[in-house]
């Protein structure tokens, strides 16, 4: 049986089930259009009337299209200054939404005991809300300029100093699996993004959900359709 028919649906490569939840420590996701339903920079931006810009821009930056994530977060970001810092909530309470099945697969590789992390290039605004709601053991990401109740259009500096993208996700990633004394194997790390890849790439198993092009062809494990608990499919009991 080719690998990449096991389950419709599921498309696997470098990766034989059925495997173990237990035999991994830490589990790392992304947030915008893996465990929730919206990209949160283009809800804020439809919002406020701005939507076809920028919604051009992430969806060139998740196919991989442009290069420097940075620069089209930044370029992005500053298409929103002036809104109003009550379209956040907005956004949260009527756009926002889990993705099918990430409560059900989060639940489970907690219950298997493993740490759970959000390593996201969106906000904190949605990240905290989002880490309390799953009951996640850490989020990261990046927060929006404010003053005076309406959005800068650039982002805050943070202690840990730049933009979260690409190659922070993986540093982070590495970081806290040296802080837990595990290695890179026992860790999994789920996205659906090019600026996902790079934490992807280092974990020792990677799964898509509904991926773009370029991040299905690397996956270990890639969702293309039902919700993220189909994954659990591959672990065994």
């Amino acid at each position: 049986m080719n690998a990449s028919e096991f389950l419709s649906g599921l498309f696997i490569r470098n990766v034989k089930p059925p495997l173990q939840l237990a035999d991994f420590k830490l589990v790392a996701f992304d947030m915008d259009s893996t465990l929730i339903n919206v990209e949160c920079v283009d809800e804020i931006a439809d919002l406020a009337g701005r939507k076809a810009e920028v919604a051009a821009i992430t969806e060139a930056a998740m196919r991989g299209e442009i290069s420097d994530f940075k620069d089209a977060l930044r370029r992005r970001v500053a298409l929103l200054a002036g809104v109003s810092e009550t379209v956040l909530q907005q956004v949260y309470n009527e756009r926002v939404q889990l993705n099918p099945g990430v409560e059900r697969f989060v639940r489970a590789c907690q219950s298997a005991g493993l740490k759970t992390l959000l390593i996201s290039g969106g906000f904190s605004f949605f990240s905290e809300r989002i880490r309390q709601h799953l009951k996640l053991d850490f989020a990261r990401a990046n927060s929006l300029g404010l003053f005076n109740g309406k959005l800068t259009g650039t982002l805050q500096d943070r202690p840990w100093g730049d933009i979260v993208d690409g190659a922070e996700k993986k540093r982070v990633l590495l970081e806290v699996c040296e802080l837990m004394g595990i290695g890179t194997d026992q860790a999994i790390a789920v996205g659906d993004g090019a600026n996902d890849l790079p934490m992807m790439l280092a974990a020792g198993l990677s799964i898509a959900y509904h991926p773009k092009p370029k991040v299905r062809e690397q996956a270990m494990i890639s969702i293309m359709s039902g919700g993220m608990d189909r994954a659990l499919e591959l672990f065994g009991r």
